[in-house]
């Protein structure tokens, strides 16, 4: 499925740039990546890679910025949000273009991931509620004690190429909220929507340097990571980079949240409604073409549920249209790359290798040769010491595994190395309350696939699913961008001084 994508001359595509102090700057590395169109597998943009030096000035800019944002009016702050929020909403169709454009996925789905991400702009437009501290009067005779939360400074923020929108919003919309000034580094698949939040972030009002862009590799995340003037790293991405994020950071003393991959599993017991559990499982496993953290990539089908379920699975997939994201007809995009594109279709031929049933193969009969194009996959009898199931493929691969009993479909899901998201499809509300309880994974659905948490909540797995103590976005967002500050106050009458050298007991 290889096909060579000739190099682009410089005159023949646009140049994606850096944002720092509210423009747009070339890069000065003399290094950049292609950016491709998955659809037509044709480059259509080159990106800037940032050298370290790049990211220090980044880094300085915002550090220079925030010294005067974290003395803004949180009203005023408050305000900036909602206009953001009202400029995305103008400009969501802008958005998700690019989102298609760049990604790949079908312009619904974009639009899909911007309301998702509007949802914590929105979260954050409370921040003079969210940031009110505790005040205890009369903590001993005469002395009151009271917290406030404070931000951190300069925060580096490490975005996947899934969600080149959402993920972004999750992080900086609280880390502005709470007087950060943010240093962003999204993926150098899809940058462009990093650019167009930024024009808006302008445009409502935010002072200039305190969100800034550096485009780039590893050398910029390593920058990032080294930075003795960047407080603290959020990161989204697979496990291994997660790993090394949370080790790197930590070890320089950052404060780090790094969510990392997944394995999600949809248990169905034999009481579910088939059709219901079909329809979830479908959607969960191929939308965005299975690029999402959150998809359902393991069925596992309980006693006598199996066969029904995998033939209405089956049933389902010829029917699902694969095309270009442009084309309104389309259901499913293409992979973000074609050395994506063809790691997953190993996948495939290596679990039918390795004893897998291959019910429906997307390698065939694709939309057009052109692009990163691969159909749904559906893989039955599926163990869990084949490769398609202990690693994560991250494309429109679905797995099904086979258990006899509840307690041996939610021993395989305790068992497995990841904990991101979860899911039981189920008419027993008994059966259901014990999953939830028994289970060992961060979020749960019940007869939901994807229980990705509204924005009040916080988003985040257990196991190598993340490193760190804090999950994302919602009131963990809020605590991971500030730290507290506790103040012990006394405004002592002069009469009563005196010398005490021991430690204060506050009792009296």
């Amino acid at each position: 499925m290889t096909q060579t994508v000739p190099e682009p001359s410089a005159q023949d595509v646009r140049r994606i740039n850096h944002w720092l102090n509210g423009q747009h700057v070339a890069g000065t590395s003399g290094r950049a990546g292609n950016v491709f169109n998955p659809a037509t597998g044709e480059v259509q943009a080159r990106v800037d890679f940032a050298a370290p030096e790049e990211v220090d000035l980044a880094v300085r800019i915002a550090a220079e910025a925030q010294r005067t944002w974290r003395a803004t009016a949180l009203s005023k702050r408050s305000d900036i949000l909602f206009r953001f929020r009202e400029l995305i909403v103008q400009h969501r169709d802008d958005l998700a273009r690019l989102l298609t454009l760049e990604h790949g996925k079908v312009h619904a789905d974009a639009l899909g991931e911007i309301a998702r991400g509007l949802e914590n702009v929105e979260f954050a437009c409370g921040i003079p509620h969210l940031l009110k501290g505790g005040y205890s009067e009369q903590a001993a005779s005469g002395i009151d004690v009271y917290s406030v939360q404070q931000p951190l400074g300069v925060v580096g923020c490490i975005t996947p190429f899934n969600f080149p929108a959402m993920v972004p919003m999750w992080m900086f919309a609280n880390a502005i909220a709470c007087g950060n000034a943010v240093v962003l580094k999204p993926s150098e698949k899809d940058p462009s929507a990093s650019l167009l939040m930024a024009e808006l972030l302008q445009r409502a009002g935010l002072p200039d340097g305190v969100f800034n862009v550096v485009q780039g590799d590893r050398v910029a995340v390593d920058a990032l990571i080294d930075h003795p003037e960047v407080a603290a790293l959020s990161f989204v991405g697979s496990t291994p980079i997660a790993r090394y994020v949370y080790e790197r950071g930590t070890a320089h003393g950052k404060r780090v949240q790094a969510l990392g991959g997944a394995k999600n599993h949809m248990v169905v017991l034999p009481d579910a409604d088939i059709g219901l559990a079909a329809d979830a499982a479908v959607s969960a496993a191929y939308g965005s073409a299975g690029e999402r953290c959150m998809a359902i990539s393991v069925v596992v089908a309980v006693g006598a549920s199996a066969d029904s379920l995998v033939a209405a699975i089956a049933e389902r997939l010829p029917r699902l249209r694969v095309g270009p994201g442009t084309d309104p007809e389309s259901e499913m995009g293409p992979l973000i790359t074609a050395e994506h594109r063809d790691r997953v279709a190993a996948h495939i031929a290596a679990a039918q290798q390795q004893g897998a049933s291959v019910v429906v193969d997307g390698r065939h009969n694709l939309p057009q040769e052109q692009g990163f194009f691969l159909g749904a996959t559906l893989l039955d009898h599926v163990t869990p010491d084949m490769d398609c199931y202990r690693e994560e493929i991250f494309g429109p691969v679905l797995c099904v595994v086979r258990a006899a009993t509840y307690d041996e479909a939610l021993a395989l899901v305790n068992g497995n190395l990841y904990g991101n998201g979860t899911a039981i499809f189920t008419r027993d509300g008994g059966a259901a309350r014990r999953f939830q309880f028994d289970v060992t994974v961060g979020m749960v659905g019940i007869n939901v696939p994807i229980p990705v948490p509204v924005a009040y909540y916080s988003f985040g797995g257990w196991k190598a699913s993340l490193f760190g103590d804090t999950h994302m976005y919602g009131p963990d967002g809020i605590r991971f961008f500030t730290r507290t500050k506790v103040v012990t106050s006394k405004w002592p009458d002069p009469a009563t001084s005196r010398v005490d050298l021991g430690f204060p007991q506050m009792r009296g």
